[in-house]
């Protein structure tokens, strides 16, 4: 149980923190993770063969830590398929250099926790094994959520996998053998926690449940200004409203075109970060300000040193939430809905696609935007957008919603940045000049099933495809080398239980995502889905270890019942609903196709006659499952329920025909 809870709280310290260093990863953060699904795999299948405690795996943890520490990375993210809002420059190790060594280095780390949870599988019954794996994955769950909650720096994550190591590690007392560890275990993690120290002490280093956020503060024209970059990107700058409108006028273009340029009363503002929008709302009269942010400590930045205070004035309301999960949850009127350069910079944890602010700008959102509007209100945003596609696409988007041309501005010598300006009616919005319409090469609008805003082409991006490649490449080698070449012979007879691995990981996707639309995107609710998919799991195997369950015929017959239940009653069905009863059909839908292929999986793997294969084969089917998760950007969400459906269908195929019924 407690190298179940090492290798949780392990896998979610490296996803956050190499994500904060390696800009790569503040989008692939599924790159981790497929790293350490298939580090466990491996690890598991070596359980039985390994004759020494894995003193391999803090030392790796000490040098990779060590090797991002000295050479973080800024990446460029422009292309022709994808774009990013980030930096242009390129620090640190080019791509094709830290990307497999971060891949490698935490399957490495991972297998060590993992061997030592095999271990366990080959000694105790199978389903009070994965009991105790479960029992200890949620203790790591909620450890890693609580010091997310208390905004705790890298080095407590470091103290804590440390003592973790060493409660496991700690070999028979001898001298040579606490030598061993001396040498082997505590100089790496000596070396990680000193350099998790010096991170989480510099003062202008902070941490949010999302990112890494450094601050500076300096003067430019005698004006006072306050930067703020987060994992490693220039984010936003903390600007007095009055220099902010002078030196760029287009954040007051939403007050000129809304309502012929009347003073809005009341002002929905979301991605409000550090303030600077809030305080151009004030000055352009507002007379109430709802501020919605997601990140906790962006908004406290703002809160404690914007020099214009607009969190301190009576007029503002802030929130910390997700912006769609605020209006689905208000019966509000606003005057003007802005959207204020909500570019995230970072994905939801465990979807390999979607960021933060994705719901924000489908067709959906546009339309809830739309009713939340006041008579003679207005909804506008603006970024700099990089792409002019994108610019049309967020125009049409706003003409398919509200029904009527919106007001597009164009500004900057590039004409890259734009503001998006369009009114409850034609008449409650004044544009300077007509926009053109979209262009023969515009994407369709965004939507709440496939909502790849920056996704340009209906392919999956030729970076993520050769990316995925070289991860199944190095499975299928790393698998066979750690298994001395006896690996796929032992997994051969759990072919089912590889599908098995693969679709769950799927409907987890799915949850999360669904999840994400219906209450939010924020650290919380994600924290929330991960646990609860856990308890669904351990639901299942109690239910199995407990009472005589249905034949696996029967339990298949429920799974795919509960995928149908799932395409039939979509997400954005259940946005209609109140937020209690909406809660209630959502863990309904989503956990209950998730229990009934787990007690597929407990019925099934009782019956394995080797435990450490049938259990490693089930969780390099999860790797596989994480790759198939970008199948999501061709067919959107829901389509992974049919992707989902036909592993299940594999897995009904490959069982065993003579199962012992229990």
């Amino acid at each position: 149980m407690a190298a179940s809870a090492l290798m949780l709280f392990l896998e979610l310290a490296l996803i956050r923190w190499t994500g904060s260093n390696v800009v790569h990863l503040s989008y692939f953060s599924n790159f981790v993770l497929l790293g350490s699904f298939l580090g466990i795999g491996i690890g598991i299948l070596r359980s039985g063969r390994a004759k020494r405690l894995p003193y391999y795996s803090p030392v790796m943890l000490g040098l990779l830590v060590a090797v991002i520490a000295w050479k973080p990375v800024t990446v460029n993210r422009s292309g022709d398929n994808v774009i990013y809002f980030t930096s242009l420059d390129t620090s640190g190790p080019p791509t094709w250099v830290i990307l497999p060594i971060v891949f490698i280095a935490a399957a490495i780390v991972l297998a060590g926790p993992a061997e030592l949870v095999g271990r366990c599988f080959a000694e105790l019954p199978r389903l009070t094994a994965y009991r105790f794996d479960l029992i200890g994955s949620l203790a790591g769950i909620v450890t890693f959520t609580l010091l997310s909650f208390l905004g705790a720096p890298p080095v407590w994550w470091g103290l804590l996998v440390t003592l973790g190591f060493l409660v496991l590690m700690v070999p028979q007392p001898r001298v040579t053998a606490a030598v061993l560890t001396g040498a082997l275990v505590l100089t790496p993690l000596a070396v990680m926690v000193g350099v998790l120290f010096h991170e989480s002490t510099r003062p202008e280093n902070s941490w949010s449940p999302y990112y890494k956020v450094q601050t500076s503060s300096f003067e430019w024209q005698n004006t006072p200004l306050l930067t703020i970059t987060v994992n490693g990107v220039p984010h936003q700058q903390a600007i007095p409203a009055e220099k902010r409108l002078q030196w760029e006028p287009q954040y007051g273009l939403p007050y000129q075109r809304a309502v012929a340029g009347k003073a809005p009363k009341n002002v929905l503002i979301i991605g409000a970060g550090s303030g600077t929008d809030v305080a151009v709302a004030l000055r352009n009269g507002a007379e109430h300000v709802d501020a919605v942010e997601i990140d906790p400590r962006i908004r406290d930045i703002g809160r404690e040193r914007h020099p214009d205070h607009p969190y301190q004035d009576p007029r503002v309301t802030s929130h910390i939430d997700d912006g769609r999960a605020f209006l689905s949850r208000t019966d509000k009127k606003y005057d003007l809905i802005l959207l204020a350069l909500p570019d995230s910079l970072t994905l939801v944890n465990g979807a390999s696609s979607l960021r933060l602010e994705s719901y924000l700008f489908t067709e959906q959102a546009f339309k809830s935007a739309r009713e939340h509007l006041a008579p003679g209100g207005a909804f506008a945003m603006y970024n700099y957008y990089r792409e002019t596609w994108l610019i049309d696409r967020l125009a049409s988007t706003a003409q398919k919603a509200f029904g009527h041309v919106p007001c597009v501005d164009k500004v900057g010598d590039d004409l890259q940045q734009a503001v998006v300006t369009v009114g409850l009616t034609e008449a409650d919005q004044s544009c300077a000049t007509a926009w053109a319409g979209p262009t023969a090469i515009t994407p369709p609008p965004a939507t709440d099933n496939r909502p790849f805003l920056y996704l340009f082409t209906d392919r999956i991006p030729s970076l993520y495809l050769i990316t995925l490649g070289l991860i199944l490449v190095a499975g299928v080698i790393g698998v066979g080398i750690a298994g001395g070449g006896s690996s796929y012979r032992r997994m051969r007879p759990y072919a089912d239980l590889f599908l098995l691995g693969a679709g769950f990981m799927l409907l987890e996707t799915k949850s999360i995502t669904g999840f994400a639309l219906l209450f939010g995107t924020t650290w919380v609710v994600n924290a929330i889905v991960f646990a609860g998919v856990l308890v669904a799991v351990l639901a299942a195997v109690e239910v199995t270890r407990r009472f005589k369950t249905p034949p696996l015929k029967t339990m298949y017959v429920v799974l795919f019942g509960g995928l149908l239940l799932s395409w039939v009653f979509p997400d954005g069905w259940l946005l209609s609903m109140p937020i209690g009863l909406r809660a209630l059909v959502a863990v309904l839908i989503a956990f209950l196709p998730i229990f009934a292929a787990n007690v597929i999986f407990a019925k099934r793997f009782t019956d394995t006659a080797d435990g450490t294969a049938s259990f490693g084969a089930n969780l390099l089917g999860a790797m596989l499952g994480g790759c198939l998760e970008y199948a999501a950007l061709l067919i959107g969400f829901d389509g992974l329920l049919i992707v989902a459906a036909l592993l299940y269908a594999g897995a009904f195929l490959l069982r065993p025909k003579q199962v012992a019924v229990r």
